[in-house]
Parts: C-alpha cells; structure tokens; sequence
C-alpha cells in the first residue's frame, strides 16, 4: 500500500475560493484610524509621565505605557488576520463520483493518539477509529494507526472488540449511507432515519462490546478468557510486572490487515495497527510530538501512504466524505506542489448553550485561520488535520534510510516478519539519536505547543496549508467541562507559545524574514499571546487599588481623552463582536469569550508566563498534561446548567479570586464616594474611569461571586481559595501605606 505516484486529478475544478472586499476595505480603513488613536495614546502618556511630579503617579503611568503598549503590539499583530481573509468551498461529490468509477485514490494513513486509559477511556478512542475506518472512501487505502503512549493492555483489547465489531458496522453505515459514523452519536440521535430491524441488531451487538469492554476496564486487566488464540496470547503476556508507562519495550499488533480481513459481506476492512513506541527512563520522549514520529516511522514501514490524517483519541468523524473534502485540495495540480497540510476547524459537541468555558475558540480555529489562509495559510491545530507525507521531510531529503522516504513502495505485508521487525527498529527509543527527527525531519521537537512549532517551521520551509471549513463539521471532540481542565490545557499552550517566541526561530525576527511581515504577525499573535496578561493585570488590580487610595489614573470627564478610551475600548470589544456575529455565533458565546480572555489572562496565562521563566532558568519543568475527558453525571449537570466548576484548590483560582473580590470593593467604594461627595466632586478627582472598569470586571466575575457565596454543591468555590485570595489582597493593598509611611527610614539604609 502507498505508492510514489500520486493519480492525476480530474480535469474539473474541486474547489473555489472568495473574499469580501467590503470587508476586508473596512477592516483596513478601520486600523488606520484606531492605529492613530493607539499613537495618541502614547503620546499622553509620555506627556503623563514628563509632567508628573510624584514618584506615585510617574510609576502609575509607567505601568500604564507599559501595558498599552503589549495591548498595540498584540492589536497590531492582531490586524494581520484582517488583512486578506479568504473563504473555499470544495466540491466532494466530484471525486465522490470517480469512487464509484474505480479511480486510483492516495492512500491515507490514520493517525489516532491516546495516553491515560483513565483520562481518555478506551470507548471513546474505538469509536473514533470505528468512524474512520467507515469513511466514504476505498477500504483498502486506509490505515489506522492507533499510538497508545500510556502503553496500556486495556486500550489493545478494546481496539480487539472494536475490530470484531467493525465487520458489522462498515457495511451497514455504507449499505445505508449513514452520516453519523460514531456508533454512540449514531445510535444516541433522536433524528436517525435508519431505525430498522437492522439497525436494532446492530445496536445490540455495540451494547454487547462495549459491555465487555467497560467490564474487562472495571477489572483494570486482560483475564485469560477474553484473550483469543496464541498470536494475541503472546502479545498481552508482554504487560508483566515489570512494564509501565514510563518504561516498557515496543509493542506493535496488527489488528486487522486488509488484503486478509473482511467483513461480514466479503469486502475488505482497513488495516488497524497498535503501536505503543519503547520507552525508558534513560531517555526523554518528547510526548506527543514523540509518539507522532513513532507513528510516523511505523506507518512508512508498512504501509507509507502519501496522506496523513491526525487526529485526538476524542475527536471523531462526523461527516463521512471528509477525505474527498481533504483530497479536493490535496490533488489540485496547483497546489500539491507546496501543499504541506489540510486543516479543518476544530469543533466540540455538548458545548454549553453560551459556551461558558469559550471551549469553541472561536477565534482561533475559525476567524483568524480564515484570516491566515489568504496569506500561506492556518497552523497546525493538532488534530483533524490531513498532511502530505512529504511535508515532515523538510527541504531536500536526507534520512538515514530508504525506507522511511515518503516516496518508498511497500512491497511487503504488514504482517510480514520483515516489516514487524523494521517496524520495531524504528519505534524504539534511542532510534532518533543522532538525527534530524524532531529539528528538521517530523513534528518538531522544542515546544510543548509542538503543533504550532511544526506548523511554524513547515511554513518557513516553503509549505502552504489550506483552511477546510464545511458547513457539516466534519470532527467532533469533547470540550472540557471544568474550569481547571479547560485553564491546565491553555497553560500547556501558553508555555508551548513563549518557547517559540523566545527561540532562534523568533517569529518576529526569524518569521518575518522568512514567511513575510503579514504571517510573521500571525504567528507572533499565537507565540505572544500569553503576554496578555500583563495589561489584564494591571487593568484588573491598578486603578481600582489607586481609586481606593483616592489616586486618579484617568483623565477627568470633561477632557476629549475621555473620548479617547472610549473609542479605543468599545472600538476594539465592538469589532470583535461584530467578527463573532458575522461567523455564527451568538451574543451569549462573544461574552464569555471575552469573560474567558480576562480569566486566562489572571489565571493560565500568567501561570504559563511564571512557569516558561522559571523553566528558562532552569528552576522547575513542566509535564504533558493530559486533559480529562471523563464526563462525570453531577460535573456535566453543572456545565449544562452553565455554572462555572472550580471544586479544587488551585493557585491559578487565587489571582482571579483577588480580582474579584477588589473590583467589586471598588465598585461600592466609589459609590459610597458619590452619595456622599456628589457626581461632580467625583468628576473633578476623575474617578469615573476607574469605576467603569471596576464595574465591568465585577460585571464579567459574576460567575465567581456566584461559586463563592450562593453555591453548596461541589463545584463551588473552595473556601480556602476565598480566605488566601483576601490574605493576599490585603497584603498587596497594604505595600502603599508601607512604603509612604515607612519611606523616610528606608532612606536611612
């Protein structure tokens, strides 16, 4: 399977591709005059700074030129998005029709990444590989690859039962042209159009293995009974005492090959491989990016097909002519020259109504990508992605032998003594020693963000990646349904960002030479992006704390800067609205958006930010965290419900606990000030701003307030959290009358 010459397309365009230029004018027109607001801005700070005689307020405006300025710099970078966005639509049913004609399509190898059968139950990982293997496509041109890193018995046998199972499933979703190819969405959907005797059958049969399934997982081992013939024998006998996750040999099985397994009408099944890659503690694995070269290498071993999709062990097909999507552009003789990947949106099914978490990022995986696919296209999302073999090869090719080359031809089977055992060589651990795998060959090692790295560098080589964007998604995943799995992944991330960031390979510096200002933007927006909690900082404590001290940070309200902040902040939040709508969505979904962005900013990002500096200096590292996607009935209940899950202690709850508590201190600060002093003694020490901000931060905390003082139920508040956040508050209010009482005596030192 997978050959070196990929079959000419039809001659009849596959897709089309627009652009608003009504837009797109405005977006530009638009940044100009905001970008001579931005300047003014400047100015009066300068001029804040030059003319204040108090140490207080000269430091007042410093903190404040700082914080605008990382505000123009990620607004700035922002614009890039704006500037040539591009919308595509393809044509599916073209190629659709030449599957019916016996056309020669690519192979497709299917790459599916798990780690912690506890974290990512094995069910969920079989109904992904049970909606590939269903695809609208030539069944013997497809592989699934599953890459179990946690190197766990449990998830080969659940892949076992799956296999057995999809010698039903494949024909029936095909002989009724079924669109939901997960067996749980399917037969969870009070839509289905197919409820016949068939589908009861069916239905009993996915009940059965599944119940297997959980039983063998509630018993945490492989008994002898669910174990069939020597072969399988063998294969789990190699989970002794001695093996865990973090050190154990390689272990590859074949599950299904396709010139020998058929279904239950006599047509051929995709080929299934597990593989669980060597590990040792001797050695650093890289995580994801590792266990993706592992499968890399295995898959050209055995199968070497010119198409990869990856995917998340969560995330699962929802529209079967997904591939033709893919390969619509993917042999577009225009394109495939430079063509290094197809990226489709991510997108999330049981999102709450309002999406309280912003789970959706809407931003990044829809309105910027549309925004970087008019320049050399959308990053590397790390799932739901189709590349072309050829794009993990770098420039020219120079690997260490024949049969890892994109252009090899598999001649044996994949089941064969002599792939098994150069499929071992290659998935073991010391393989990548003196290299390129992970610096110029293969997902690029360096960043915990290693998809966006990949994408990164893949670009600055000469790739171009397309958006995908169906009306159908065409992946569906699990979004996080508490607080601190959806603030531990972004953290991850923000980590993985400033280490590109601050690399040889600046996106600022290196990008830009290398992919053009516009895309070189793009990327800084992504690698700077946990930057944005400075100005969140010092927006969120700063003026309420001077406001309390009766300090004015604003202009006073009969001053034009008035009508300055004004423009800026409504200008900024009143596009971004606009850029919501205009996608979709709703008013509910843009504000907790923007809600989210303020707690990222005093939560994940700021710990993110900590955590890259105390790495850079070599006092702490930080572990792959994998997120939960256990659904827990009373947890999930509560996110239906839209309320926000804390339940544990964690520090990245205390900052936004502090901020919460001071603003709306603030707030009632400021009115006992007004009922007692009047609107216009409050004008003339130009308080107002500050209350405005207090009031809108206390307005988007409400979540927090809510789990502080009305909720009894487990996902409240920790009290802990509340009476550390006060400590610390106090604290931090307290340094002012420290320094302004204490100052003459430190003179003396």
């Amino acid at each position: 399977m997978g050959g070196s010459t990929t079959p000419p397309p039809p001659p009849s365009p596959l897709h089309s591709s627009y652009s608003s230029h009504f837009i797109t004018a405005f977006n530009r027109l638009f940044a100009a005059v905001y970008a001579a607001a931005i300047l003014a801005l400047f100015y009066h700070h300068i001029l804040s700074i030059l003319r204040n005689s108090s140490i207080s307020s000269s430091l007042i405006s410093l903190a404040l030129l700082v914080a605008d300025f990382i505000l123009a710099f990620m607004w700035v970078a922002g614009q890039s998005f704006r500037m040539i966005p591009v919308r595509r639509r393809e044509f599916p049913e073209k190629l659709k029709r030449l599957a019916e004609e016996d056309f020669d399509f690519p192979a497709v190898d299917v790459f599916i990444c798990t780690t912690d059968p506890d974290k990512e139950p094995p069910m969920s990982v079989v109904n992904s590989v049970l909606s590939v293997m269903a695809y609208d496509y030539p069944v013997g041109k497809i592989s699934v690859y599953i890459s179990d890193d946690g190197g766990s018995a449990l998830t080969l046998f659940a892949l076992t039962a799956a296999a057995k199972f999809a010698r039903h499933w494949v024909p029936f979703c095909k002989k009724n042209d079924v669109v939901k190819r997960n067996p749980e969405a399917f037969f969870a959907s009070t839509d289905n159009e197919f409820w016949n005797f068939d589908t009861e059958k069916i239905k009993e049969m996915y009940e059965k293995m599944k119940k297997k399934v959980e039983d063998v997982i509630e018993k945490g081992e492989v008994g002898d009974k669910f174990i069939d013939g020597e072969e399988d024998r063998l294969t789990f006998n190699k989970w002794t005492k001695s093996f865990t996750p973090q050190s154990h040999p390689t272990i590859i099985k074949v599950v299904l090959e396709s010139k020998n397994d058929k279904d239950m009408m006599g047509h051929s099944l995709p080929n299934l491989v597990y593989v669980s890659r060597e590990k040792s503690k001797a050695f650093h694995h890289h995580f994801k990016s590792g266990a993706l070269n592992a499968l890399l290498r295995v898959s050209a071993t055995m199968t070497n097909a010119p198409i990869i999709l990856t995917l998340d062990c969560d995330m699962y097909s929802n529209d079967p002519q997904t591939l033709f999507r893919a390969l619509c552009y993917a042999l577009d003789p225009e394109l495939k020259s430079n063509l290094g990947y197809i990226q489709f949106p991510q997108c999330f099914k049981g999102v709450s109504i309002n999406d309280i978490y912003a789970s959706e990022m809407k931003r990044t995986f829809e309105i910027n990508s549309i925004g970087m696919d008019g320049l050399l296209g959308p990053d590397y999302f790390g799932t739901g992605t189709f590349f072309t073999r050829r794009a993990f090869f770098g420039g020219p090719l120079s690997l260490e032998s024949f049969e890892l080359s994109p252009d090899y031809v598999v001649c044996n089977p994949i089941r064969s003594k002599q792939t098994l055992d150069l499929a071992h060589e290659v998935a073991a651990c010391d393989y990548e020693n003196n290299t390129k795998w992970g610096s110029k060959v293969g997902i690029r090692y360096g960043s915990l963000a290693e998809d966006f790295y990949t994408s990164y560098c893949m670009h600055c080589e000469g790739w171009r990646s397309i958006l995908c964007n169906p009306n159908r998604a065409a992946f569906y995943g699990n979004a996080p349904i508490s607080l601190l799995d959806a603030l531990s992944q972004l953290k991850r991330w923000a980590v993985g960002a400033l280490e590109v960031g601050f690399s040889k390979s600046c996106t600022i510096t290196y990008g830009m030479k290398s992919i053009g200002v516009l895309m070189g933007l793009c990327y800084a927006y992504y690698s700077f992006w946990p930057l944005w909690s400075i100005p969140i900082i010092v927006y969120a404590f700063l003026p309420q704390s001077a406001l309390i001290y009766g300090i004015s940070v604003f202009p006073k309200g009969d001053e034009l800067l008035v009508l300055l902040y004004t423009f800026l902040f409504f200008g900024a939040y009143g596009q971004d609205l606009v850029e919501f709508l205009m996608s979709g969505s709703t008013f509910g979904k843009w504000w907790n958006d923007q809600r989210m962005w303020m707690i990222k900013g005093v939560s994940c990002s700021l710990c993110g930010f900590i955590e890259f500096a105390l790495k850079s200096l070599g006092i702490s590292s930080y572990g792959f965290e994998v997120t939960s996607k256990v659904m827990e009935e009373e947890r999930t209940k509560r996110y239906n419900e839209e309320k926000f899950e804390f339940g544990v202690w964690t520090p990245m709850f205390i900052p936004m606990t502090m901020a919460a508590i001071l603003n709306f201190g603030c707030l009632v600060i400021g009115f006992m000030r007004i009922f007692k002093d009047g609107w216009n003694n409050l004008d003339e020490i130009s308080m107002f701003g500050q209350m405005f901000i207090a009031g809108f931060v206390t307005l988007n905390c409400w979540p927090i307030y809510e789990a502080m003082v009305f909720r009894n139920d487990e996902g409240k508040l920790p009290l802990s959290i509340t009476f550390a956040s006060i400590f610390l508050l106090l604290g931090l209010l307290s340094i002012p009358f420290f320094i302004s009482t204490y100052s003459p005596y430190l003179l003396l030192f």
